[in-house]
């Protein structure tokens, strides 16, 4: 694995929803590695290295996109573990989810996200979206131990 490359970490536990992401990233031609979990406690056993993630040596993702809604454990509680670690708290985390409620941007970026999208409702917004994510996340801003 090449160090230099961007580690994009998708947190969904929509199949539907990870596949959609995953042609938009195939679409933009992002070359960068992509990791997938199916709930907030899939990416807090890989973060920890726990269950089947025991025997990773994985680094940590350069960001995060967190869906909010999933079963075991929600995108609220992923944000405030992330952000209570002092070892994981500069992760980027972007909220990329379906609801549009008030109180969840709003409890969202009290937790300490970087940013909250709604996910788009067609392939081509979706392609649209993520193409903006990752010029804006990987291509203006500086994230933290890159160079």
């Amino acid at each position: 694995m090449n160090v230099d490359m961007i580690r994009i970490h998708i947190v969904d536990d929509d199949a539907d929803d990870r596949l959609l992401i995953k042609e938009a990233l195939e679409e933009i031609h992002f070359k960068n590695d992509v990791e997938f979990s199916v709930d907030g406690q899939d990416l807090m056993d890989f973060l920890y290295h726990k269950g089947k993630y025991a025997d990773s040596d994985s680094r940590l993702p350069d960001i995060i996109l967190l869906d909010l809604n999933m079963p075991r454990k929600d995108g609220r509680q992923v944000l405030k573990e992330l952000r209570d670690d002092p070892s994981l708290r500069h992760i980027p985390v972007v909220v990329l989810t379906t609801s549009q409620a008030e109180e969840d941007v709003l409890a969202s970026y009290d937790l300490g996200t970087n940013s909250f999208i709604v996910k788009p409702l067609t392939f081509e917004k979706m392609v649209e979206a993520i193409a903006k994510l990752t010029d804006y996340w990987f291509g203006i801003v500086r994230l933290p131990n890159r160079h």
